[in-house]
C-alpha cells in the first residue's frame, strides 16, 4: 500500500499538475520523497517559499488550472502566505501543502509550532487538517474540488507522521471543473433593458469577467452608443481592436476613462469589482452584472444588480434593448480618449536628460513578441504597463493586480515561464520589488527558465513618493542605494546589462530578448517622472503644494525643479 504522501502526489499527477514549487524541510521529507519517485511531476525548488507561493500563482493565471506548491512546518509554510493571499485575491486556484509539526506535539508549544488553519483561513476558500490515514485522499479531493470551483486558494495541512503512514485507500481521485451556465430572470433581464433604453448616456465598465464575453459586449455597446472604459484587469480582454474603447479610469487611468463615466446617465458595469468609490459617477443609474452575488453593490449604490456570466448575460439582454440612434456620447468620448491617447504616446517619445519610464515600455511593447506574457511589478512599473503597453489577442497581462504586493512579478513570471519555456516572459520589474526578493534570480538560472526582466532603477519608492507628494509630504525613506543590477544577473549565471544612457537602450533590450536564457536589463529612469491621476480632488492639490512648499523649506529645491519638468511633460 502506498503511503499518504505518495497517495498525494499520484492524485496530483493524474489530474494533470507537471509541477510543485517550493522548499524541502524534514516535516514535509515523505511528499518530496514521494515527489523523486514520481517521473511525471517535477519538483521546483525555489530560495524562498513566499516565491513558491507565486510560482504557482503565476502558472495558474496562465493556464487557468490548478498549481501547486509546498512548505515545510512553522515558517516554511507561513512564509506561502502572502503569495496564496495574491493568488486568492486574483481568484486563481491554487493547492497549497502545509507541512506541520508531529501530531503527538501539536499544542505543546513544540519547535517550530504554529496554528496553520488559523493562519491560512483568511487567505484560502479551504483549509483544513490531515491528522489519520482514514482522511484521505478524501480531504484532497475536497480540496482540490474546491480551488478549481471557487477558483481560489485551498490549504491542505499534515503532519509530517501522517504523511508516512500507509494509505488507507489507494483510490486516486480525479476533479474537473464544471462549466456551469447562469443568467438573470427574465425578468430581471427585462428590468435592465428597461433602465437602459430610457437612459440618454450609457457607459459600460469591463472588468476582468469580461474574459471570453468579447463578442458579445461589444455588441452591446454598439447597440447602447456606449463607450467601454476597462477597469486594469479587463485591459487584456477588451481593450485591443476595441472600436468603442476610451481607456482607463481609476488612480492608475487617465482622464478619458474618467470622463466617460462622469458624464453618463447610467453605467453598466461587466465582470468588474472596481474599488475605488470616488471614480464612480455621483448620479447616474448603476447596473451591474457579475457572476458572484456578494460581489453586487459593495462599491457603490446600485439601481439593479444581477448575478449572471457576463457572456451568457449580454447575450440574452442584447434582444431586449432599442438601438440607440444619438451617437454623441459615444462621439465625443472617443475623440476625448483620441487626444488624450495622442497626449500619452507623445510621453512615449525620449527628449534630452533622463530615460523616460514610458519611453522605456515603449521599447518593450515594440520589440516583445506578438503572444508575450507581460508582468509588471506592483508601483510604476503598473501604471506604465496599463497606459504604454498594447495586449493583443495573443498576448497577457498578469500582476499582483487586487492584492497589490510588491516583489510579485518575477515570482508571477517564473511560474508562467515554467508553463511554456517557448514563449517570452517579459518582467517589468521595480527596483524596490526586485530587491525584496533577489533569490528568485537563482531560481530562474537553477530551473534554466529564459525569463526576461527588465528593471525600472529610479533608486526609490516611486510610487510611495508620490503618495507622500499628494498628502504633501516632503519625501523621506524612500531612496534606494541600489546595486549594478546588471552585475547580480552576471554574477549568478543570467545575461546581465545595465544602461543609463537612451542610445544604449534599444541594443540592450534586443540582446536580452535574443539572449537563449535568462536575462535582465537594469535602466536608469527618471525618478521624477510622475504619474498623474485622471481626477486631482482639492485634498491632493492641497497636498502637493503642502510638498512644493515644505520642499524648499527642507533644502531640497532641486528636487522640486526635477519634478516640475518631468511634470510638465504630462499635464493632459
Amino acid at each position: 500500500m502506498a503511503t499518504i504522501a505518495e497517495n498525494i502526489v499520484q492524485t496530483l499527477a493524474a489530474n494533470g499538475i507537471q509541477r510543485i514549487w517550493g522548499v524541502p524541510g524534514d516535516s514535509l521529507n515523505a511528499v518530496t520523497e514521494a515527489i523523486r519517485r514520481e517521473k511525471d511531476i517535477e519538483w521546483m525548488l525555489t530560495r524562498h517559499e513566499e516565491e513558491a507561493a507565486f510560482a504557482a500563482a503565476g502558472e495558474a493565471a496562465l493556464t487557468g488550472e490548478l498549481a501547486v506548491c509546498a512548505g515545510s512546518c512553522g515558517p516554511g509554510n507561513m512564509h506561502l502566505i502572502n503569495g496564496l493571499y495574491d493568488a486568492h485575491r486574483s481568484r486563481v486556484p491554487v493547492l497549497a501543502i502545509a507541512a506541520h509539526i508531529p501530531t503527538e506535539e501539536i499544542g505543546s508549544q513544540y519547535f517550530q509550532e504554529t496554528r496553520p488553519t488559523d493562519l491560512f483561513r483568511d487567505c484560502a476558500v479551504f483549509c483544513e487538517t490531515v491528522l489519520s490515514p482514514e482522511q484521505m485522499p478524501r480531504l484532497l479531493e475536497i480540496a482540490m474540488r474546491t480551488a478549481i470551483e471557487k477558483q481560489g486558494v485551498a490549504v491542505l495541512v499534515i503532519t509530517g507522521d501522517t504523511a508516512s503512514q500507509d494509505a488507507v485507500s489507494d483510490r486516486v481521485p480525479e476533479v474537473r471543473r464544471s462549466s456551469p451556465v447562469t443568467v438573470p430572470s427574465p425578468a430581471e433581464l427585462q428590468e435592465a433593458a428597461d433602465t437602459l433604453n430610457s437612459c440618454g448616456n450609457v457607459t459600460i465598465l469591463a472588468g476582468g469577467g469580461v474574459e471570453g464575453a468579447r463578442e458579445e459586449v461589444l455588441a452591446l455597446a454598439d447597440a447602447l452608443g456606449a463607450p467601454i472604459v476597462h477597469a486594469l484587469r479587463g485591459k487584456e480582454f477588451i481593450e485591443w481592436d476595441n472600436p468603442f474603447d476610451v481607456g482607463m479610469t481609476g488612480l492608475l487611468g487617465f482622464a478619458s476613462g474618467y470622463r466617460a463615466m462622469e458624464s453618463c446617465d447610467a453605467l453598466l458595469m461587466l465582470g468588474t469589482d472596481f474599488p475605488y468609490q470616488q471614480f464612480y459617477p455621483e448620479k447616474a443609474k448603476i447596473l451591474q452584472i457579475d457572476i458572484r452575488g456578494e460581489q453586487l453593490g459593495r462599491r457603490a449604490p446600485l439601481t439593479q444588480g444581477m448575478v449572471g456570466g457576463v457572456r451568457e448575460t449580454a447575450a440574452a439582454l442584447l434582444p431586449l434593448l432599442e438601438r440607440k440612434q444619438d451617437r454623441t456620447h459615444l462621439e465625443k468620448s472617443l475623440d476625448h480618449y483620441r487626444r488624450t491617447r495622442a497626449q500619452l504616446d507623445d510621453l512615449e517619445r525620449q527628449g534630452p536628460g533622463p530615460i523616460h519610464p514610458q519611453h522605456l515600455t515603449h521599447l518593450i511593447d515594440e520589440l516583445a513578441d506578438e503572444d508575450a506574457v507581460f508582468l509588471p511589478d506592483v508601483g510604476t512599473p503598473v501604471i506604465w504597463a496599463c497606459r504604454h503597453l498594447h495586449i493583443g489577442p495573443r498576448r497577457r497581462l498578469i500582476g499582483s493586480f487586487w492584492h497589490g504586493t510588491m516583489a510579485a512579478a518575477t515570482p508571477l513570471g517564473l511560474g508562467a515561464q515554467a508553463v511554456d519555456r517557448n514563449r517570452q516572459v517579459v518582467v517589468l520589474a521595480g527596483d524596490g520589488g526586485l530587491a525584496m526578493m533577489l533569490g528568485e534570480l537563482l531560481t530562474a538560472v537553477q530551473h534554466k527558465l529564459p525569463i526576461k526582466i527588465v528593471v525600472f532603477n529610479n533608486a526609490a519608492l516611486s510610487f510611495v513618493e508620490v503618495e507622500m507628494k499628494a498628502a504633501g509630504i516632503v519625501n523621506f525613506g524612500t531612496g534606494l542605494e541600489n546595486p549594478d543590477f546588471g552585475a547580480v544577473a552576471q554574477a549568478v549565471g543570467m545575461h546581465g546589462e545595465s544602461v543609463s544612457r537612451p542610445e544604449d537602450l534599444d541594443g540592450a533590450l534586443r540582446r536580452a530578448f535574443a539572449h537563449d536564457g535568462p536575462a535582465l536589463v537594469s535602466v536608469a529612469v527618471d525618478r521624477q517622472e510622475l504619474s498623474m491621476p485622471p481626477k486631482i480632488d482639492a485634498k491632493q492639490a492641497t497636498g502637493f503644494a503642502l510638498y512644493a512648499l515644505r520642499t524648499v523649506i527642507a533644502g531640497n529645491g532641486r528636487e522640486l525643479i526635477d519634478l516640475a519638468r518631468a511634470n510638465a511633460r504630462q499635464l493632459l
